[in-house]
């Protein structure tokens, strides 16, 4: 399946706990004051790859204990980022999302299509939220913002409501 893609690091160690594989997404338009990947913003930007070709790059690292999409914004193209999160599950890989949407506005989106509730339910974490730039912190863990919040999936969809990773809270 084909995916845009803004960027990959193979052996990302800044985008969720012990070595990813980062898969940023090409496209966003929440457009925040001060993202650290504005070029990832255009739609039709950056690279097409097929998803195949993702998965082989992380298949050659068996030091990997997740996968991370981020971008851009991963849930404006779910489908095949929901092709990758399951593949890195069936490898006994963890699945980290960054979004600019709050896990309450993709609950929405989600009643309206299906490929993000499923992309959803794929993820274990989500950290969700636009970066404000006014809260920004080096401190945080594993978010740029002060507002945003690293979520437990399986906890969050099962309660119908935001619940933080508690092994990720600062």
């Amino acid at each position: 399946m084909k995916i845009r893609i803004f960027g990959i690091v193979p052996d990302s160690i800044t985008d969720g706990p012990g070595f990813r594989c980062g898969i940023f997404t090409q496209g966003c338009l929440h457009h925040c004051k001060g993202c650290h990947n504005p070029e990832s913003w255009a739609m039709d930007g950056g690279t097409e790859y097929d998803t195949s070709e993702i998965i082989a790059m992380w298949d050659k690292n068996p030091l990997l204990k997740g996968i991370t999409l981020s971008g851009g914004d991963p849930f404006y193209q779910p489908k095949p980022c929901l092709e990758l999160a399951k593949a890195a599950h069936a490898k006994g890989l963890d699945v980290f999302a960054y979004t600019g949407y709050t896990f309450e506005e993709l609950q929405k989106l989600a009643e309206a299509d299906a490929d993000i509730d499923a992309l959803l339910r794929e993820c274990d974490f989500l950290v969700d939220g636009p970066f404000i730039l006014e809260k920004r912190s080096l401190e945080l863990l594993f978010r740029g913002s002060a507002n945003q919040r690293i979520l437990d999936m399986k906890r969050s969809l099962a309660e119908g409501k935001a619940v933080w990773a508690e092994e990720y809270r600062d």
